[in-house]
C-alpha cells in the first residue's frame, strides 16, 4: 500500500473515504490473516504470573480476528452489524422490537428471556450478509424495519446464569460492527456495562449507549453522572440516549420514545454510509492490534526469561553433582560390597586366584581357563550391575538437588512444571544406567583384544608373554571382567591382576577408571538434561516472539 493510498483508505484527518474502501480488506487482509496464524500458533508453556492472563488476552484476540475482523475484511459490502447487547432485565428485547415496530423478539418477564439471538435484516440486504457467527447463531428475520446496510441483532444477557448465553453473547459482540450497550438507571453503575465498555474499547469497537427506564424526575442527575463517567473512561464522544421509565407494561414502547434512536440507526442507511460504519469500526479494531500485539510478545518474552533462569539454575547443580560422583566412583567404594562378596564366593568355590605364575607369566592348560572365564561370568554380571548402580545413583542425587531447588522454598517461577515425572524418570534412569554400564564393560574387552599390540609397542621384554599368558589363564571376558572390578576399586582382583599382568596394565586401568569418572558424571548432566528437556519447546525459543514483532512491524505500517 502505497502512502497515498492508504491516506485515502484511512482518512488523513481520522475519515474513511467509503470510494476505495474495497481497497482495505485487498491491502490489510493478507497481514490479518498472517496475524491470526501466528497468534494461533503462539504457547506459553511456564505457568509464570503472566501467563493466564495472557493466555486470556491471547483468546479475546483470536476471538476478535475469527469473528469480527477476518469476515468482514473478506466481505465489506456485508450489512454493518449492529448488536444490542447488556445485562438481565435492561429491557434489549423490548427496544428491539421497539425499533422495528413488531413483536419480533420474545420479551418479557422470565429471565432470561433472550434464549435464541435474532438478527433483524432488510429484505434487501439478506444476500449480502456473510455467513459467519451472525448466521450461524441467530435466527434470521427479514424485516422492511431495518435501515439498509444495516444488520440489528438481539443477542442474549452477558451476565446470563446460562453459560452457554453468555459464550454466544460474547462471539455476537466480537462479530459486531457497532455495539448498542443497553443498561438501565437502576444498574449503569454496576461493574458489567463498564466492563463490556472496556472491551469494546480494547478492540476499538464503534460504541453506542442506551440508558432505559430512567425516571423524569432523576433524568438531569442520572444523564449528568453517565456523561461524567463516560468521560473519565475516554468515551465522551461514545452516542449516549436516554429512554424514560414507563413503568410495568408490556409490548412496545411508545415510538416517540425509541424516535433518537431509530433515527441515529437512519443516519447509518444505504450501503455507502453504513460501510462507513464499517470502515470506522475496522479503522478502530486495526488501530488497537498493536496493542494486543505488544502485550502477547512481552509475554512471550517473559516466557523466554522464565525459562533463561532455570536452564541457569538447572546448570548451577551440575557441576558439584559431577564432583561428588566423580570423587565416590575415583575412591574406590564401588569395588567392595557386593563385588567384593562375589569375589570371595568365587575364590572359595572355584579358587579364582590360585594361579602358577612362573618368570612372571601365568601358567595353566587351555581347559582350566576356559573353567575360569566360565566361573568369572557371575562377577561380570555383578561388576555391570553395580556400575548400573553407580550411575543410577548419581542420578538420583542429583535429581533430589534439582527438586530442592525448583521445588523448594525459594523455588524460581514454574520450578515445580519442569520436574519429570518420578516414576518414568526412574525407569528411564535405570535404562539408561544399564545401556551406559554394558558400554563401559565393553571398553574393557577391547582394551583386551589390543593386548599383544599394546604388549608388543611396550618397553618390558616380558610384557607380550605376560599378556598371553593372563589371556590363557583367563579368558578375554574373564580378564576383562577383572580389569572392570579392579578399576572398580575392588582389591582382591586387583592384587590377582597385578601377579599376572604386573605394571603393564597400570595404563589400561586407569583408562578404565577415567571412563567410570566420565560416564557417572554423564548420568548428573544426563539428569539436568531430563529436566531442561521441557523447556526445549519453540515457545521458549529466544527467537519465539519474532514472528509476533513481524506482524507487528506490519501492522503499525498499515495503521
Amino acid at each position: 500500500m502505497t502512502p497515498g493510498t492508504r491516506s485515502a483508505v484511512l482518512g488523513r484527518r481520522g475519515g474513511v473515504d467509503p470510494n476505495v474502501a474495497e481497497q482495505l480488506g485487498f491491502t490489510v487482509h493478507d497481514v490479518v490473516r498472517d496475524l491470526r496464524r501466528d497468534v494461533a500458533s503462539t504457547t506459553l508453556p511456564l505457568p509464570i504470573d503472566s501467563a493466564e492472563e495472557a493466555e486470556a488476552s491471547r483468546m479475546r484476540l483470536l476471538a476478535q480476528l475469527d469473528e469480527h475482523l477476518l469476515p468482514r475484511l473478506a466481505e465489506l459490502s456485508s450489512p454493518a452489524v449492529v448488536v444490542l447487547a447488556g445485562s438481565t432485565g435492561a429491557g434489549k428485547s423490548t427496544l428491539f422490537n421497539s425499533l422495528l415496530r413488531e413483536e419480533v423478539s420474545e420479551a418479557g418477564v422470565l429471565r432470561p428471556t433472550t434464549r435464541e439471538p435474532v438478527v433483524g435484516v432488510h429484505p434487501r440486504d439478506v444476500d449480502t450478509l456473510t455467513p459467519g457467527p451472525v448466521t450461524e447463531l441467530a435466527r434470521l428475520v427479514k424485516h422492511e424495519g431495518v435501515p439498509r446496510g444495516t444488520a440489528l441483532m438481539d443477542a442474549p444477557d452477558l451476565d446470563s446464569f446460562l453459560s452457554e448465553n453468555r459464550s454466544t453473547a460474547h462471539q455476537l459482540l466480537e462479530a459486531a460492527d457497532l455495539w448498542l450497550f443497553v443498561t438501565t438507571a437502576a444498574r449503569y453503575g454496576d461493574a458489567l456495562p463498564w466492563q463490556a465498555l472496556d472491551r469494546a474499547k480494547e478492540r476499538g469497537a464503534s460504541v453506542a449507549m442506551v440508558l432505559n427506564r430512567v425516571p423524569k424526575e432523576n433524568l438531569t442527575t442520572i444523564r449528568a453522572d453517565l456523561n461524567s463517567r463516560m468521560k473519565e473512561r475516554g468515551m465522551k464522544d461514545v452516542p449516549l440516549f436516554i429512554v424514560p421509565d414507563v413503568g410495568p407494561h408490556e409490548g412496545l414502547l411508545d415510538p416517540k420514545l425509541v424516535e433518537p434512536i431509530q433515527r441515529w440507526l437512519g443516519l447509518m442507511a444505504g450501503p455507502e454510509r453504513s460501510r462507513t460504519i464499517i470502515l470506522r469500526t475496522l479503522k478502530g479494531a486495526l488501530g488497537a492490534l498493536p496493542d494486543w500485539v505488544m502485550g502477547l510478545v512481552a509475554a512471550v518474552e517473559d516466557q523466554g526469561t522464565a525459562a533463561f533462569d532455570l536452564r541457569n539454575a538447572v546448570d548451577s547443580v551440575v557441576p558439584d553433582e559431577q564432583l561428588a560422583a566423580r570423587t565416590a566412583v575415583l575412591s574406590g567404594a564401588a569395588g567392595e560390597g557386593t563385588v567384593a562378596a562375589r569375589f570371595a564366593e568365587l575364590e572359595s568355590t572355584h579358587r579364582i586366584s590360585r594361579v602358577t605364575v612362573r618368570d612372571g607369566v601365568a601358567r595353566t592348560t587351555k581347559r582350566a581357563g576356559k573353567a575360569r572365564e566360565a566361573a568369572l561370568a557371575r562377577l561380570r554380571e555383578e561388576v555391570e550391575a553395580t556400575a548400573a548402580r553407580a550411575f543410577v545413583a548419581a542420578g538420583v542425587r542429583t535429581e533430589e538437588s534439582l527438586r530442592g531447588l525448583l521445588a523448594g522454598p525459594g523455588a524460581p517461577p514454574a520450578g515445580e512444571t519442569i520436574l519429570p515425572n518420578g516414576p518414568e524418570r526412574a525407569k528411564d534412569r535405570l535404562a539408561w544406567g544399564q545401556e551406559t554400564a554394558a558400554a563401559w564393560a565393553a571398553r574393557a574387552e577391547d582394551i583386551v583384544s589390543r593386548m599383544d599390540t599394546t604388549a608388543a609397542e611396550s618397553s618390558e621384554p616380558a610384557a607380550a608373554v605376560r599378556a598371553a599368558g593372563a589371556r590363557k589363564t583367563f579368558g578375554d571376558t574373564g580378564l576383562a571382567t577383572l580389569l572392570l572390578a579392579t578399576a572398580l576399586g575392588n582389591d582382591d582382583s586387583a592384587r590377582l591382576i597385578d601377579r599376572v599382568l604386573g605394571e603393564t596394565v597400570g595404563e589400561a586401568i586407569e583408562e578404565l577408571q577415567g571412563e567410570l569418572a566420565d560416564k557417572v558424571a554423564l548420568a548428573v548432566a544426563e539428569e539436568a538434561r531430563s529436566v531442561q528437556s521441557a523447556l526445549d519447546v519453540p515457545a521458549l525459543a529466544d527467537d519465539a516472539a519474532a514472528p509476533l514483532r513481524v506482524r507487528l512491524a506490519e501492522l503499525r505500517r498499515l495503521t
